[in-house]
């Protein structure tokens, strides 16, 4: 796991370099902010450690702009002067943690093994939205809330693109918000199942196997025995599947306790513009834009339309509209259902570097030529693996790389990033 160290004393800078040699950490520490902005757009760090004080910049401030450029980064903030309201600042900016100087190297290196845990399994967003106006996610709503308080298995049944994993989540956070989620495509499991050290890092959280009719019958057997295994008895198990799938019976005693079907977008057509306004909002957001507004036009677009893609065929062509509109209205959904013909559309990356830039704007193009293709197969896994000429475990790490779920593909993820 990558950390940037931002620490202008050079004793105490290597100090904590020092502590971190041979941890899973890989560690790049600079004394200056604008070295560590730059650092920041070159490539992506999971966690942010820096000081408050330090030259040209505070450190607020250079929080306030890494969560610009990486959102997804997490985040330390260490002082031996800070006043309370600089804590509260930092925590609103989106630190995880405060650390006072001195501190004890054990406390730091504990308060890392945490945040690793987070990086590699993050706690779902408690500010996602769930939109349930429609009947039929109100029913949904309410089994989730029994199923809550049970520990149960579940497995959840809907077309792909539906929003089995958006469900599992919702699932998750009912039930222990604060704890590791992770989603993992079932056929990206190997003969040996799960990792014992993925299952030890989910404890306390959920693990949820995305397309389980997808699984190759050689990892079955091994699945089973983790789910039975002490560090997957320390962990709440979900999976979604198609209709109708029948899954290896020695699977379906395990995973076919409690089954929760997920409507498809056409029988939530209440749902549609709510679902449509909020994932406009998230990105235009993301992207530090206004916020454009839908014309009744483009509604009515929306509502009329099929969507036999799902909710993630709605977000797809809202992400395509927001790039292709640059203005405080969308008053026509370009290309709505015309697939390939659509034209790839990239957000500028910020400026810098000409390498630099390259490498944002062809990570941009990697990711929508995923989602394209996972989008023109329907979210199958194996069948877009076999269009790209890849294999299901590489893709499903290219998916995980960026932040793809198989479920909500769509959805631009945070720039960290499925």
């Amino acid at each position: 796991m990558d950390l940037l160290l931002v620490e202008d004393k050079d004793s105490f800078r290597r100090v904590l370099s020092q502590a971190l040699a041979g941890s899973v950490w890989s560690v790049r520490a600079v004394p200056d902010p604008q070295e560590a902005l730059r650092a920041l757009i070159e490539q992506p760090y999971h966690v942010l450690v820096t000081d408050l004080r330090l030259p040209g910049m505070s450190g607020l401030e250079l929080i306030r702009r890494a969560r610009q450029v990486r959102p997804g980064v997490r985040v330390v903030l260490m002082s031996a002067f800070a006043e309370p309201k600089d804590i509260v600042e930092a925590m609103r900016l989106g630190a995880d943690d405060f650390l006072a100087k001195p501190f004890d190297l054990g406390a730091f290196l504990a308060l890392l093994d945490r945040l690793a845990a987070l990086v590699g399994a993050p706690a779902p967003d408690l500010a996602e939205p769930w939109i349930d106006h429609s009947p039929a996610m109100q029913v949904l709503d309410a089994a989730l809330g029994k199923a809550a308080t049970t520990r149960l298995p579940v497995l959840f049944r809907g077309s792909p693109g539906s929003g089995r994993t958006r469900a599992a989540r919702r699932l998750h956070s009912l039930r222990h918000p604060s704890s590791p989620f992770l989603s993992v495509p079932a056929a990206s499991l190997g003969p040996g199942g799960p990792e014992p050290q993925m299952l030890r890092m989910l404890r306390g959280g959920s693990l949820y196997l995305a397309e389980l009719d997808q699984v190759s019958l050689d990892s079955v057997e091994a699945l089973v025995h983790a789910m039975g295994s002490e560090a997957g008895l320390g962990l709440d198990w979900m999976a979604g599947t198609a209709p109708g799938s029948q899954l290896p019976g020695p699977l379906q005693g395990r995973l076919g306790t409690l089954e929760l079907s997920i409507p498809s977008l056409r029988e939530r057509r209440e749902d549609i513009l709510a679902l449509a306004l909020g994932f406009l909002d998230r990105v235009a957001r993301q992207e530090g834009r206004p916020v454009p507004w839908l014309e009744r036009s483009a509604e009515r677009q929306l509502l009329d339309y099929a969507w036999p893609g799902q909710v993630r065929e709605l977000e797809a062509v809202l992400s395509r509209s927001l790039r292709s509109e640059q203005g405080h209205a969308i008053r026509e959904i370009p290309g709505l259902g015309l697939g390939s013909q659509v034209p790839l559309s990239l957000p500028w990356p910020a400026p810098g570097a000409l390498d630099a830039m390259l490498r944002v704007g062809m990570k941009e193009v990697e990711a929508q030529l995923l989602r394209r293709a996972l989008e023109q197969q329907a979210g199958d896994l194996p069948r877009t693996a076999e269009a790209l000429g890849l294999t299901a475990r590489v893709l499903g790490q290219r998916l995980r790389d960026h932040g793809i779920s198989l479920e909500d593909e769509g959805k631009t993820p945070s720039r960290k990033a499925p």
